[in-house]
């Protein structure tokens, strides 16, 4: 499903080039379930960035469900974004003026739904979520966990084939940031592709595939193995 062949990405610092990337080759299946971990400034959330076609690379070739997507204009890229991929931040994201529903519904009215199905499929995710009292709910009227929630909605709104959270517990403390995680992994049973970023050991060993990156690389990546969840099975 996603295959990075050779990808760099460096940025102008000053007179010099920075490579936040170097060389980086990697493919996830669809359904996977992957961490990508590493120090501050390792280039986690850059890779993270350039797979949800937010950024570009320097060089290299990146390869979207066997189509080359770093060969599409900039409008190419954010139909095919908005279309197969979700995002879900640390910060939440959420438009401050709006209600819960309406930040859920944002995606589906930029992508241009018939008023009527998105009402419902709104609707329909709030009471998956557990929001459906806080419906009328502005951010800052609702817990970090509960904003969260509505962030996770928001970004599963279009049925996306990619799912990426980049330190999605991040502002939570550890028991809402648990609650969290089963979140997300509930996707995988829809065979979502589930991306994390995260500096967090214990988050990071969740995933069926662990990547840990350093200075614009991954070094090594290890498995399943002990104190990983199965992709079949959420924590109580």
């Amino acid at each position: 499903m996603i295959q990075l062949a050779k990808i760099s990405r460096s940025f102008p610092v000053a007179e010099l080039k920075v490579a936040a990337l170097r060389d980086v080759d990697l493919s996830i299946a669809a359904g996977d379930y992957v961490s990508i971990m590493g120090p501050s400034g390792s280039g986690k959330s850059t890779l993270l960035n350039l797979i949800g076609l937010l950024d570009r690379p320097s060089s290299g070739t990146y390869h979207l469900n066997g189509g080359d997507v770093t060969a599409l204009s900039d409008e190419q890229q954010a139909a095919v974004r908005s279309k197969k991929i979700g995002f879900v931040f640390q910060s939440f994201h959420l438009v401050p003026r709006l209600s819960a529903a309406m930040n859920i519904e944002l995606p589906l009215i930029l992508a241009g739904i018939p008023v009527s199905e998105p009402r419902a499929r709104v609707a329909q995710l709030l009471e998956n979520y557990g929001l459906a009292d806080r419906a009328e709910h502005r951010p800052d009227q609702l817990s970090g966990g509960q904003r969260q929630r509505v962030a996770i909605a928001r970004a599963t709104s279009m049925y996306p084939a990619v799912l990426l959270a980049d330190e999605p517990t991040g502002n939570l403390d550890q028991s809402t940031g648990k609650e969290v995680m089963n979140l997300l992994e509930q996707l995988l049973l829809q065979q979502v592709t589930l991306i994390v970023v995260t500096h967090d050991p214990a988050i990071g060993g969740r995933a069926t595939r662990q990547l840990h990156m350093l200075d614009g690389q991954i070094i090594s990546q290890s498995g399943a193995g002990s104190g990983v969840a199965p992709m079949n099975r959420i924590d109580p």
